[in-house]
């Protein structure tokens, strides 16, 4: 199943299941009577709701409604870098990365920083430009694994039972402030600078160990990768950050990006105001924004 936020033209917000094929859609609210909450909540209670959840009649078109981000994360969201061989590679090699050891290309062990919750935006939105904090604004496609069931201590043969579903994000990061504060927050953590959507897609219903990811800027092909090739595989990342933190129901964790990224390019090729970047991943859809003016 997808399940997507939506805004009608009342201005009002609901949870909704989705079917990405015909563009219909159904509230949770009509299929699962007294349901009044966000999508936090329906990951919170997706244990006793799922099996009611079966969509009737023909559905209202999603053209009728505006995709929000389908999930807005109550702390911010955990997010690892240099997580695709390839990429580490052409990282290393930008001259942007202070986190290495000397020598090191891919990390030992998996480089986690996070994004605040204001990043968070939607499909279709506008990425603001902040043209007056940075002028090195890049791209990075992303795989997004949503919690379901929280823990701490969590075991990597035991983690896919925690995942509720996956989404696509963009981690958009200003290069100029990652390289000269020698740290990845302030450059991945202004404001609106994680697209998310378009909706989250249930865990049957992605091959985590085959599933593609692309990236197009206008229209030209920039990272085309599978999530198979993650250097720290999922299990790995939930285990690894529930070992002493623990893992909450909607917490979001991003799992870095393959090779293709702006500074990945000789020169840079940075995006400008009026870029339009496109994400697309197997068993999800797609994620489209435009750099604002």
């Amino acid at each position: 199943m997808k399940f997507a936020t939506i805004e009608n033209t009342a201005g009002e917000l609901s949870v909704v299941l989705v079917n990405s094929e015909t563009e219909r859609f159904w509230p949770v609210s009509e299929l699962i009577s007294g349901f009044k909450g966000d999508m936090n909540q329906l990951v919170l209670e997706w244990a006793t709701l799922k099996s009611d959840l079966v969509p009737h009649g023909e559905g209202t078109a999603l053209e009728s409604v505006t995709l929000k981000a389908p999930i807005l994360p109550r702390r911010n969201l955990f997010c690892v870098g240099k997580n695709y061989h390839e990429h580490a590679a052409e990282f290393s090699k930008s001259g942007f990365d202070h986190s290495a050891k000397e020598g090191e290309i891919a990390p030992e062990f998996p480089v986690v920083f996070t994004k605040t919750p204001d990043t968070v935006i939607a499909t279709n939105d506008k990425i603001p430009r902040h043209a007056d904090v940075t002028s090195q604004l890049d791209y990075e496609a992303e795989f997004a694994v949503i919690i379901g069931k929280g823990g701490r201590g969590i075991a990597k043969a035991d983690a896919y039972g925690h995942v509720f579903g996956y989404t696509i994000v963009n981690d958009m990061t200003a290069r100029d402030l990652q390289k000269n504060h020698r740290q990845w927050f302030l450059g991945k953590s202004l404001d609106g600078f994680c697209p998310m959507g378009p909706w989250i897609a249930t865990a049957d219903e992605v091959d985590v160990e085959d599933a593609t990811i692309q990236c197009w800027v206008n229209g030209e092909l920039r990272q085309n990768s599978n999530i198979g090739q993650l250097i720290f595989d999922i299990p790995t990342l939930i285990e690894t950050i529930s070992a002493g933190i623990e893992l909450k129901p909607g917490d979001v964790i991003v799992t870095g990006t393959p090779v293709g990224v702006g500074i990945g390019f000789t020169p840079p090729r940075f995006l400008q105001s009026g870029d339009v970047v496109r994400i697309e991943v197997a068993g999800i859809g797609a994620l489209e924004n435009e750099v604002a003016e």
